[in-house]
């Protein structure tokens, strides 16, 4: 997971995979889909005027760090468990005045660093206009397969990385 990225081999989920109950949000080089097999509905990048995230959790190191602490020792208690991810809202809004909303979930643990969520909200503006593609991402998680989930200074240095000849 790299910002607001879930990584695989051969395609990029928006937020972390879906379950069953959700469609999900692929973003593939040459278009995006919501959901796969009959359910799927797909734009080629050209027909997307704009996509948008909405309630992506964020919140700053040190309310992270204590939301973290807290979930540990509370399960070592046995007190309680820590609830499932955030629910995050993808907007595709089509060339064809279409707007199409769908659940996500997130895929950080507790949230995401302002800085993650801005530079992945920046890529995404950039997929959009057609000045990246996701192929970046694969091309990174097949060079790279990192094997531990990184840091969010190591995400927000690899987003750093794929925006800097962007800007």
């Amino acid at each position: 997971m790299i910002g607001l990225f879930w990584i695989e081999l051969d395609r990029v989920c928006l937020g972390s995979p879906p379950t069953e109950e959700d469609p999900g949000v692929f973003l593939f080089p040459a278009r995006l889909s919501i959901g796969e097999g009959v359910q799927q509905q797909a734009w080629p990048w050209t027909d997307i005027a704009d996509l948008q995230v909405l309630d992506v959790p964020v919140r700053s190191s040190a309310a992270r760090w204590a939301t973290r602490v807290t979930s540990v020792v509370a399960a070592a208690l046995n007190a309680w468990g820590p609830g499932g991810p955030s629910m995050m809202t993808a907007v595709v809004c089509a060339r064809d005045d279409q707007r199409v909303e769908t659940p996500v979930f997130s895929g950080a643990a507790t949230a995401y660093t302002q800085r993650e969520v801005d530079l992945s909200l920046g890529l995404l503006s950039h997929f959009v206009r057609g000045s990246a593609t996701p192929a970046l991402l694969t091309q990174w998680w097949q060079d790279n397969r990192p094997s531990d989930v990184l840091h969010s200074h190591e995400r927000e240095a690899v987003l750093e990385d794929w925006m800097s000849p962007l800007m």
